[in-house]
């Protein structure tokens, strides 16, 4: 347990008790990824659960409450679930920008604050190398919407690429980020989620405690 844990203990968004969120049995209860295709584009996905009810509640406070303790827990075990294969793949860390809207309402890009949370835990440096296109976010767009993606521009010359964000649900988002860095020279693109939604009427996974 860090030292700030122990003189500012943070409630478990979910369940309420100390000393930090999620809790070890809210994270043990969270449940393992759907079995889902990997984005076109992408060397490879990873992600650490399923995006449910038993891990929105920790992304959401993070996005709408400024609740950012949690992150640092999930982008941790989000780190673990990376084959060592694929980290030894890897020279960079970057993210899947929010729109500028969403940034200024919230005050900071979710996903920018991962990917620095996963670059510390690999050691590895954390480039911005693409800028969202003006648009509507991902979030609240039917499935539809979604499919079609964002927009992305490539900002540098990556070589082998990390690509972070918090959540997958089509993959429109990743697929449209690794896309534009494989314009701009890309050798691989590799990505990384803290959840990945199911599709709908898939059956419910297993939990990590079982």
């Amino acid at each position: 347990m860090r030292l700030i844990e122990i003189l500012l203990p943070v409630p478990c968004a979910r369940c309420g008790e100390p000393p930090r969120s999620p809790c070890a049995l809210c994270l043990a209860s969270l449940n393992e990824i759907p079995p889902l295709g990997v984005p076109r584009g992408l060397d490879s996905l990873t992600a650490l659960t399923a995006y449910d009810d038993r891990s929105a509640v920790f992304i959401t406070d993070a996005k709408y409450r400024n609740s950012r303790s949690a992150l640092g827990v999930l982008a941790h075990w989000a780190v673990v679930q990376l084959p060592e294969q694929i980290v030894d793949d890897l020279d960079e860390v970057t993210w899947a920008p929010t729109t500028r809207a969403r940034r200024r309402e919230r005050g900071f890009d979710q996903a920018q604050l991962i990917a620095r949370m996963v670059g510390r835990e690999l050691g590895l440096p954390v480039r911005r190398l693409l800028r969202r296109s003006d648009g509507p976010a991902q979030t609240g767009r039917s499935r539809s919407e979604r499919l079609r993606g964002p927009g992305f521009v490539g900002l540098g010359v990556p070589g082998r690429v990390l690509v972070v964000d918090d959540v997958c649900t089509t993959g429109a988002t990743l697929a449209a980020a690794a896309s534009a860095m494989r314009r701009m020279g890309a050798q691989r693109v590799h990505g990384l989620v803290l959840a990945r939604t199911p599709n709908p009427g898939a059956s419910q996974p297993r939990r990590f405690g079982r």
